[in-house]
């Protein structure tokens, strides 16, 4: 029989495992669902993850606590009023989530903060770190840097963690940017990132729409191709400085 090639081989076998066929130590940063600050990060290992970061100042505390509340009191509600139609607790919790997350994208759109990522030359930065370690730490699926705030599709590979991953984009993009800015001590981004496990080609599908057409739905150029710092352009991994790493 023909040997799978190694990456294959290894994405199989962690999607048999996040399918229960193998057990391993629980870890709910990998499988399950783990808090860091006020937002829950469902994990499955062996998905992939639709993410978004933003920067420190995209959204106002007054907005994101009148978000939280809203979403707070919907959630409220399911625990007082029991499941409705034939749909599981759970999906519904999922359903009040993923419309607090699309009140906060509809926000970020907007283009609230001093959108550092403006700059072509802190966009550059933010893509490159994106694309960096794209086929050794993760595979990068559609991804799009917006003027303050990032969206991407992941695929963390065995043995690596999206929190991980994640902290360490943040963080480099995050010390280089500040080099130009002429900043130093200065929140950057802001620190939780949100992510959400993908479930199926369907859910992919719209994501990646999304994803390819936010620059055009803020106003930001006419079509996908227009906007240079997204999948959709192309373009090569990204280079950093001799000596340098994303980490």
């Amino acid at each position: 029989m023909r040997e799978l090639p190694k990456g294959t081989k290894q994405r199989v076998i962690y999607q048999l495992r996040a399918a229960g066929i193998r057990g391993d130590t629980p870890n709910s940063q990998r499988s399950g669902t783990h808090y860091r600050g006020y937002l829950p990060h469902v994990k499955k290992e062996g998905t992939s993850y639709f993410v978004t970061f933003r920067l420190g100042d995209s959204l106002p505390q007054a907005v994101l606590r009148k978000l939280q509340f809203e979403r707070d009191e919907r959630l409220g509600r399911l625990q007082t009023g029991g499941t409705a139609d034939c749909k599981s607790a759970l999906q519904l919790r999922q359903d009040v989530e993923r419309d607090y997350r699309r009140e906060i994208e509809r926000f970020l759109d907007k283009g609230v903060g001093n959108c550092w990522m403006k700059r072509p030359e802190i966009a550059e930065i933010v893509a490159n770190a994106l694309r960096f370690f794209d086929g050794q730490r993760y595979v990068l699926g559609s991804w799009v840097v917006m003027p303050n705030h990032v969206h991407a599709v992941i695929w963390p590979m065995p043995n690596f963690l999206l929190g991980d991953i994640l902290r360490s984009l943040k963080r480099y993009a995050a010390r280089e940017a500040n080099k130009i800015l002429d900043r130093t001590g200065e929140k950057f981004w802001q620190p939780e990132s949100f992510d959400h496990w993908i479930r199926d080609d369907e859910e992919k599908a719209r994501i990646v729409r999304y994803i390819e057409n936010n620059p055009v739905k803020a106003g930001l150029c006419k079509t996908a191709s227009d906007w240079k710092w997204c999948s959709v352009s192309g373009g090569k991994k990204g280079r950093l400085q001799t000596g340098d790493t994303a980490d």
